[in-house]
């Protein structure tokens, strides 16, 4: 044995003694769902936004058992009171307990979130996937309409066909369900031109399977991580829009408490200086749920990210 063996004698053996907890143990591979549940749980902020939802939906929920009052019920012993003990955000002008307001408002914004996204989601999918897999004159109709849409005063047309047909809060999540489709509806045709020219969807229209089951089987699955994307970030959306509205006066009307029509009536330099009990619940309860939604909308957009940027595997 040279002296250059005895050497590096000591370099082997320390490398064949490296302990086990330093070897990286690469995991096995994963399903899609798995990896992007995986980086969804990296992404800090989305979870941190996740548990505040949960919290917000649960208080939504159970609202009766959560909330200290009937969000309806005047004291006119306790007009304007500062928050105490018994009520925990003090009380409005005619003496209702802000806190259960507050509380029982999340029901509204969270339905009008929920079922605003749900109905253009479904006018978005449908025009989206006709555009996208038949083309030709239909697709050129389709985004020629869409384009107009964007192209109006959104808001303006949603606070003139709400003032229109009343202050209602099913008024409000169908007006804001039929004016937030064009965004989605672009976004899943620019999806579906790009998968429709893959191999297997080529493969599937020379076999001889119907458009109907080729949009159903295998492009709509592809696109369902950008759909579910926009579609949480279009419920912090029409939830902005729902207090737009109730703060203007033309949203949800009494005796149904909404977040925003609680900010409107805290208007006034009174309200803003001298009672901020009145304002500061409601304005930080919009504030906490939409940066939350936002937070994670981020957090599926990094986890549905096919370049794997957004997370670790």
């Amino acid at each position: 044995m040279t002296q250059t063996d005895w050497v590096e004698l000591p370099r082997a053996t320390e490398a064949a003694h490296v302990p086990e907890a330093a070897v990286e143990v690469v995991p096995p591979d994963l399903s899609p769902w798995r990896r992007a549940l995986r980086r969804f749980a990296s992404h800090r902020p989305a979870v941190a936004g996740l548990c505040v939802l949960l919290v917000v939906t649960l208080s939504a929920i159970f609202a009766p058992w959560v909330a200290a009052f009937d969000p309806a019920s005047q004291h006119l012993d306790k007009i304007l009171q500062p928050p105490d003990s018994v009520n925990w955000f003090g009380t409005d002008q005619i003496g209702r307990d802000v806190f259960s307001r507050v509380v029982f408002g999340a029901r509204v914004s969270l339905s009008v979130g929920v079922v605003a996204v749900a109905i253009y989601l479904s006018i978005a999918i449908v025009l989206g996937s006709l555009a996208g897999m038949l083309g030709g004159r239909l697709d050129n109709l389709i985004m020629r309409f869409t384009d107009l849409i964007m192209t109006t005063p959104t808001f303006i047309l949603i606070l003139i066909v709400a003032g229109l047909l009343g202050p209602n809060i099913v008024n409000i999540m169908v007006i804001i369900g039929i004016f937030g489709w064009p965004g989605v509806t672009r976004l899943i045709r620019g999806q579906i031109l790009l998968l429709r020219e893959l191999d297997y969807v080529a493969a599937s229209r020379v076999l001889g399977t119907s458009t109907r089951q080729i949009v159903v089987r295998h492009v709509l699955p592809n696109v369902l991580g950008p759909i579910t994307v926009a579609a949480t970030l279009g419920v912090a959306g029409a939830m902005l829009g729902e207090a737009g509205l109730s703060f203007l006066g033309v949203g949800v009307t009494e005796p149904i408490p909404s977040w925003g029509s609680m900010v409107s009536y805290a208007r006034g330099i009174a309200f803003l200086a001298g009672m901020p009990w009145m304002w500061l619940a409601p304005g930080l309860a919009i504030s906490l749920t939409i940066l939350s939604i936002n937070f994670i909308g981020d957090g599926l957009r990094d986890a549905f990210d096919v370049r794997g940027g957004g997370g670790k595997d």
